[in-house]
């Protein structure tokens, strides 16, 4: 396994940032370690909605986990206010970094993954690939 450690700045977009670093790195089989900081806007998708909604207030980040693959990204995020309420949901672009956000990447050697449309979903799901001895890959 290789790993990354990066710090986002006041101002940067958590998803793009995220989507940026995995393509200038090449990442195949990305995912997410770990992730401290804090936001002034979210932008997420909750459980069961198709549309984004947008939160503007002080958050931490609680927990940021997924996958990162040349094919997208795809992360759950969970957040609190001052209050410590707790939401989270699917991470959408407008997650802005309001002081920073430190993100431990790791990316798993030997592997690659991808993100293909599933007819039985409808949505863009995982797909695992090895590579065997010899050079042949094989699904997982």
């Amino acid at each position: 396994m290789k790993t990354f450690a990066l710090r986002l700045h006041p101002g940067q977009d958590l998803k793009q940032s995220l989507v940026a670093f995995s393509r200038e790195h090449n990442l195949r089989a990305g995912f997410i370690l770990t992730c401290v900081g804090s936001l002034s806007r979210a932008g997420l998708r909750l459980a069961a909605r198709p549309e984004t909604t947008i939160y503007e207030d002080t958050f931490e980040i609680v927990s940021l986990t997924g996958t990162l693959c040349p094919d997208g990204v795809h992360l759950h995020i969970s957040i609190s206010d001052g209050g410590g309420v707790t939401l989270g949901g699917h991470l959408q672009d407008g997650n802005i970094v309001r002081t920073t956000a430190e993100l431990v990447i790791g990316e798993l050697e030997g592997l690659s993954f991808s993100r293909p449309l599933d007819p039985q979903t409808g949505y863009d799901e995982l797909v695992v690939t090895e590579q065997q001895p010899g050079g042949q890959a094989s699904q997982e």
